[in-house]
């Protein structure tokens, strides 16, 4: 497989400044030979830069740092269109805002392929919020709402040339959904799967029926996984942490259970705040966690001392 990491240091969508470091955390915890080990080809191609932004404001007056955020998705929107052509673009977050331009750059590819973009949402929240209905005002909030075409951002945010069909996306590990969120969610076909659902059935037999329903359609599959998808005990490092996430190991047997499907098109990794980490344990379980993704087997795991 060639693998492409693009850099993304986004910080303008949270509250929590931070995540601009998240990419140099990635590499310095060593992504690229975590995956050249495993026989892929890997081209880092650097950080993008964000371009000038314009002057936008919006009626909500919590909205924070909108001109940023709408530079940011019309930049990432072409990159990754730009970089999904061929190979697997691999992007290194930065805040969950930076996934609203991907996974619409994403969207755009997959139609050209004549094929169905699906979306696995790893996190405790689902981030369907629009302009309207944020309070935080946070913009790492919304991309899910912008990338399936909920109303609310025509006239601020890049217009969609294709959204993703709610259908098509699943979310894993969901333990914080405002109530504006949550009633959006009951209308909305997206498929939501709490901590509960894993609980009571193990993340397995939870993801096992999107597998299938990706591989059915012929999809290709974009995974976005955010550190909050994680239990904080074993992943610090992110300014919004939620009690009683997954579990290393459940973590592990998603990542193992995509590669073993050969689904996966394209993946982000996001809201690593290395200012918040603990000698790097959160960068290097990411690190482990797309190495599961991309091949290495439980087998395979390596002994480390901390």
């Amino acid at each position: 497989m060639f693998c492409k990491l693009i850099g993304v240091p986004l910080q303008d969508g949270a509250s929590q400044l931070g995540c601009e470091m998240g990419p140099s955390a990635l590499r310095v915890a060593g992504l690229q030979s975590a995956l050249t080990e495993l026989g892929h080809q890997v081209s880092d191609l650097g950080n993008v830069v964000l371009p000038p932004v314009s002057d936008i404001t919006h009626p909500n007056a919590a909205v924070r740092r909108l001109p940023e955020i709408v530079a940011w998705t019309e930049l990432l929107t072409a990159t990754a269109y730009r970089e999904s052509a061929e190979g697997m673009p691999i992007f290194l977050g930065g805040d969950h805002a930076m996934s609203a331009g991907i996974v619409a750059g994403l969207a755009r590819k997959a139609a050209e392929k004549q094929k169905p973009l699906f979306v696995l949402w790893l996190d405790a929240h689902t981030d369907f919020h629009t302009l309207e209905t944020t309070d935080s005002g946070n913009l790492h909030g919304v991309p899910v709402a912008y990338f399936t075409g909920r109303p609310g951002f025509k006239g601020y945010f890049p217009e969609l040339t294709h959204a993703v069909d709610p259908a098509n996306v699943c979310m894993i590990g969901i333990r914080s959904v405002d109530p504006q969120e949550r009633a959006a969610l009951k209308e909305s076909e997206i498929i939501v799967n709490d901590m509960r659902a894993i609980d009571e059935n193990g993340v397995g037999a939870v993801l096992r029926p999107f597998i299938e329903t990706v591989e059915a359609a012929g999809g290709l599959l974009h995974v976005s996984l955010d550190v909050d998808f994680l239990e904080p005990a074993v992943a610090p490092a992110v300014g919004t942490t939620v009690p009683g996430g997954a579990t290393f190991r459940e973590a592990h047997l998603v990542m193992e259970m995509l590669h073993d499907s050969g689904l996966v098109t394209s993946l982000d990794l996001v809201e690593l705040n290395p200012f918040l980490d603990e000698r790097g344990r959160t960068a290097t379980l990411l690190v482990d966690l797309a190495a599961s993704l991309m091949g290495r087997k439980v087998l395979d795991r390596p002994t480390r001392r901390y």
